[in-house]
């Protein structure tokens, strides 16, 4: 039958001639640790694949003029992986002599991911599920507007109807374990995650307070959560579910969105990871994720030591205080009143910029990817609107990434005598001096060129005002 299979794929190049061979005739021993990743990527970012074991890159994989790739391991251990193509990622499990053929479509990544191989099957069912989970993030606010019983009821027949696929697809994959670890947590905690976000979600939708109606059990489902499991320290589907956990714990008591209690509920996530996470490899990365959120979230700066003073009290993790230390020194800089340090920078005609002499008016400056085409629209859109409003102010935009005639070609829709497009040419740099870590970042300068705001969004609603 195998015999069978090999001639068919062969003549329709179904799978890799490779893979194949290893899938029916190869004879592992139990010490043969080896392992095959190959692929093909359609629209690639960049010419390589960088391939991770947590945060440490083991490997550089170079794309052939054909955009393939193919890397044999000598020794693999069995686990979950990351495989990065700037600027996305995704995951990937290899269990002991896999043989997995990937692939993908930069221009639409993780819908269009496919593996085939030996170990395609679970690897493919996680994808499955990946995408399932999307398609519910571009729906699940009208969710949040339900009342509590409603709401109650449709996340939980959704996930009963999930689980029933997670079995059955269990029970004919045959996966082991290890891997099933990383199955139910991103099936369950997708859920719990919703259920952690409704009532604070609900009112700011609807201004309904509803945490009085909430069933006494409602937050029962935190108790199935292994918050110790050192497997799911660097897995995302955790990581978000615990800063949506502890967001909404901080909120419990008090719906507030002022940036005067941001202080104090970040105190709180610090001490509920202290109580609840006795494992200290997890409660130490967990710690120094919440000291780099709050580094980088909108914040009154004034109140950063004493938050560290909290953090480095429970954080036993010296290694990273360091990083820590690092980031909060260059977030110093970024205070008001201080000048933005000087990045490498390129305007249309490919000339280096000196940014500072641009500034002559009040400036918003945003900044976007090319791999991200949908929000680089809609914050020039947004842009062009506030400089219809606000005639005397000008906005700078600051591309990432991306080869000088590409990012021309991609700004050309948008003409504005007070929008200013400027391409970076060392990311890194920027990266590191202006604590560019999310592409929502944006930064208000006053007209002599010193920071106003350092840390704002450009669809914040109160832009307008900020911008006066």
């Amino acid at each position: 039958m195998c015999s069978n299979f090999l001639h068919t794929s062969i003549r329709y190049g179904l799978l890799p001639l490779i893979t194949l061979l290893f899938s029916c005739q190869k004879k592992f021993e139990a010490t043969d640790y080896s392992a095959y990743f190959s692929g093909e990527i359609q629209n690639p970012t960049s010419n390589y694949i960088l391939f991770f074991k947590d945060n440490d890159l083991l490997d550089t994989i170079y794309l052939d003029e054909n955009n393939r790739f193919e890397k044999k391991f000598d020794s693999l251990s069995p686990g979950m992986y990351i495989y990065r193509i700037n600027p996305e990622f995704q995951y990937v499990y290899f269990d002991k002599n896999d043989s997995l053929h990937l692939r993908l479509n930069s221009r639409d990544f993780d819908h269009s991911i496919i593996f085939s191989g030996r170990g395609s099957e679970k690897n493919n069912y996680l994808m499955n599920l990946t995408v399932k989970n999307l398609v519910d993030e571009s729906t699940r606010y009208e969710n949040y507007d339900y009342g509590v019983d409603r709401f109650i009821r449709f996340i939980d027949s959704t996930h009963a109807a999930r689980t029933t696929n997670y079995l059955r697809s269990k029970a004919i994959i045959g996966w082991g374990p290890e891997f099933d670890v990383y199955a139910k947590t991103k099936l369950d905690l997708h859920f719990y995650s919703q259920k952690e976000i409704y009532p604070i979600a609900h009112y700011v939708r609807t201004k309904e307070d509803i945490r009085e109606q909430l069933p006494a059990n409602y937050y029962d489902f935190r108790n199935k959560v292994d918050f110790n499991n050192e497997n799911l320290i660097r897995y995302s589907s955790f990581t978000k579910y615990l800063a949506i956990m502890l967001s909404s714990i901080s909120d419990e008591s008090d719906i507030d969105f002022d940036s005067e209690t941001k202080f104090d509920k970040n105190i709180t996530k610090l001490n509920v990871v202290d109580t609840l996470i006795r494992n200290e490899k997890v409660k130490n990365t967990i710690l120094d994720n919440i000291a780099l959120i709050y580094l980088l979230e909108d914040q009154n700066l004034n109140n950063n030591d004493k938050f560290f003073d909290a953090y480095f009290k429970l954080s036993t993790d010296t290694t990273q205080h360091q990083e820590i230390i690092k980031i909060q020194t260059a977030v110093q800089n970024l205070k008001y009143e201080n000048r933005l340090p000087k990045v490498d920078l390129v305007d249309l005609d490919e000339k280096p910029v000196d940014f500072k002499k641009l500034i002559h008016k009040k400036t918003l400056m945003f900044v976007w990817t090319k791999n991200g085409l949908a929000h680089a629209e809609a914050s020039h859109k947004r842009a062009l609107d506030l400089l219809e409003k606000l005639p005397n102010i000008q906005v700078i935009s600051v591309c990432i990434d991306g080869e000088h005639q590409e990012w021309k070609e991609l700004v050309s829709p948008y003409k504005h005598p007070n929008l200013i497009e400027l391409r970076c040419t060392d990311f890194n740099d920027m990266k590191d001096k202006w604590i560019i870590t999310k592409i929502q970042r944006s930064i208000i300068l006053n007209k002599d060129g010193s920071i106003q705001e350092a840390f704002v969004n450009i669809f914040d609603r109160n832009m307008e005002q900020l911008l006066k």
